[in-house]
């Protein structure tokens, strides 16, 4: 039975696309590794989800299983990866990955490793091994080999001053389909540690986000802040990260035990 690729993150992104949704694309953080609380944050109607294998404890095995369960959503998956190897790329993308954001990149070498690493020979240096995992429908895509580099988007992840010293020559790139922001390392690598709205700081992911649009690159940001994030949008960015699982559980849980648990709070007979 013949099968179809579901659409990338880059599909968000179209002309049509940005005209029928009038706004930047959002989404949020899913850090916890439960395929449960992945589903319910699919049904919640966020653009995409990004699964983060970079900063959380997933294995491949639970990161496929998210993305099982938001396959049956209209969200779109991402993934972080760990880190910008070939080898571990090779298996995100074997599992059924098919939007991934690759951290630290520092150089024009490391965008162009990256930009490898997702593509077959002889654009790249994947290894060929579709026939036995998800991303070919274990056989079941017609010409998957000759078509997999266009259903994959790769975005990397600009995060310290020295990306910010050679973004000119990473945004020439081929195979880089767009950028996202990572202001936490970014202002730690400037010298602001924990100031992520140091104006220096803001200045510096605003010039990154022009550049990449006159490049001709999506480009995108993590911001909590509502205000901040409403800034960089304005600033003209893509997408904007605005969430995560754990934080909204975190801040939720800490709220209902302030309520439920002060002195002052009256109990109720039930």
């Amino acid at each position: 039975m013949a099968m179809t690729p579901r659409p990338s993150f880059k599909t968000l992104f179209t002309d049509a696309a940005k005209s029928d949704r009038d706004r930047a694309a959002a989404g949020m953080f899913l850090s916890s590794g439960d395929a449960g609380i992945a589903e319910i944050a699919a049904g919640a109607g966020m653009d995409y989800l990004l699964i983060d294998a970079e900063h959380s404890p997933l294995s491949l095995e639970s990161v496929q299983s998210q993305l099982r369960v938001i396959a049956g959503y209209d969200s779109i998956p991402v993934v972080r990866v760990p880190e910008n190897n070939s080898r571990i790329i090779k298996q995100y993308l074997d599992l059924g990955a098919q939007s991934l954001i690759v951290p630290m990149i520092f150089t024009v070498d490391d965008a162009v490793k990256a930009a490898a690493s997702v593509a077959y020979p002889p654009e790249g240096i994947r290894g060929i091994g579709s026939a036995l995992a998800r991303s070919g429908g274990w056989g079941r895509y017609p010409n998957y080999l000759t078509t997999a580099r266009d259903t994959i988007t790769l975005i990397i992840q600009i995060e310290t001053a020295e990306a910010l010293e050679n973004i000119d020559e990473i945004l020439t790139v081929e195979g880089i389909d767009g950028i996202f922001i990572g202001p936490s390392d970014l202002s730690a690598s400037m010298g602001y540690l924990g100031q992520q709205n140091h104006p220096d700081v803001v200045a510096a992911a605003q010039n990154v986000i022009a550049k990449a649009t006159a490049a001709g690159k999506i480009a995108g940001v993590n911001a909590f802040n509502p205000d901040q994030a409403a800034d960089y949008v304005a600033a003209g960015a893509d997408f904007v990260n605005v969430g995560a699982d754990v934080a909204l559980l975190a801040r939720a849980t800490e709220a209902l035990a302030a309520k439920w648990t002060s002195t002052e709070t009256e109990t109720t007979s039930y």
